[in-house]
């Protein structure tokens, strides 16, 4: 089968290529999964599990990608929930290797039904987005109707699914980024912008949940805003600001079923718009998975034609 593959951790991007590799066998509890379209995470390339297994063995080469819409093919022994010519979406085990490629080995509990009417392109952009958002807000952030949320890149993949479903959640979305994310971050929802190389963050006032999508000095600062019982929750590495009086939180997402299942509901309802950038061939993903310019949105590699 036809795969993207990374072979040198120091070569970065310059080391992706485009090759054949053995299609991937059923063991128990997996399904086989041909894969229809791939979303990807540029920061990939920097995670070790892309690069070793949970022993930390070197398991290169590997194929990178971990997001997924497809067709279920073949069932392991084990294998439940799912069936042969069911359409699917998910998030694949880090360890693994990924969904750039033409066919995917994964655990049955970790595919996702996907209703006939949901695009596979659509489809394969949602489950790292859409699941980080879900868990970020609502699992680790606790946010209710009525409360206020801050919302740090609020015009990427995930910051305009949480705006989305902070919004429709019912509290008040203020997001944040560069100043010509102004405009897509209001178009998706958010109430309110900060224009982080220009306004004053401080000025933003207390909130009863800050979401991070960018770490560093942005993280910093938005410990002070945060609510007595408020939340800081992040998923740029562990948390080195914390609330004076409030909880701070960082994680990885995880693959879940029903949450996953809601989110695609709202894409059918219209009641979630999805963010994609650019959408690039197999044959073409080396030069897409390492863009020239900055690219606002999801990139999503479509496997088949």
């Amino acid at each position: 089968m036809k795969a993207i593959v990374v072979t040198d951790q120091s070569k970065g991007f310059a080391g992706v290529t485009l090759a054949e590799r053995p299609e991937p066998t059923a063991t128990t509890n997996d399904v086989i999964v041909r894969v229809e379209a791939s979303g990807f995470i540029p920061t990939e390339l920097e995670w070790p599990s892309t690069w070793t297994d949970r022993a930390n063995r070197d398991r290169t080469p590997s194929i990178p990608g971990h997001e997924f819409s497809g067709v279920v093919t073949e069932l392991g022994y084990g294998a439940t929930g799912v069936s042969v010519g069911q359409r699917v979406l998910g998030i694949s085990d880090w360890h693994r290797d990924g969904t750039l490629a033409e066919y995917l080995a994964i655990e049955a509990r970790d595919c996702t039904p996907l209703p006939g009417d949901v695009d596979f392109t659509v489809a394969a952009s949602l489950p790292i987005s859409g699941l980080t958002a879900w868990q970020g807000l609502f699992t680790h952030g606790r946010l209710q109707s009525g409360q206020s949320v801050l919302v740090h890149g609020a015009a990427g993949a995930v910051g305009t699914m949480a705006t989305q479903l902070a919004r429709e959640a019912g509290a008040h979305v203020i997001g944040t980024g560069r100043a010509a994310d102004r405009q897509k971050a209001i178009d998706f929802g958010a109430h309110d912008f900060v224009d982080l190389a220009n306004d004053p963050l401080h000025d933003v006032g207390p909130v009863d949940l800050v979401f991070d999508l960018i770490g560093g000095d942005v993280q910093q600062q938005s410990a002070a805003l945060i609510k007595a019982g408020g939340t800081l929750v992040s998923v740029v590495g562990p948390v080195k600001a914390r609330p004076a009086d409030g909880l701070a939180i960082d994680f990885v997402v995880e693959s879940d079923r029903r949450q996953l299942t809601e989110i695609v509901q709202r894409v059918r309802d219209g009641r979630l718009r999805t963010n994609i950038g650019a959408v690039d061939s197999l044959d073409n993903a080396v030069p897409a998975l390492n863009p020239t310019e900055r690219r606002k949105g999801k990139t999503v590699i479509t496997v088949r034609p």
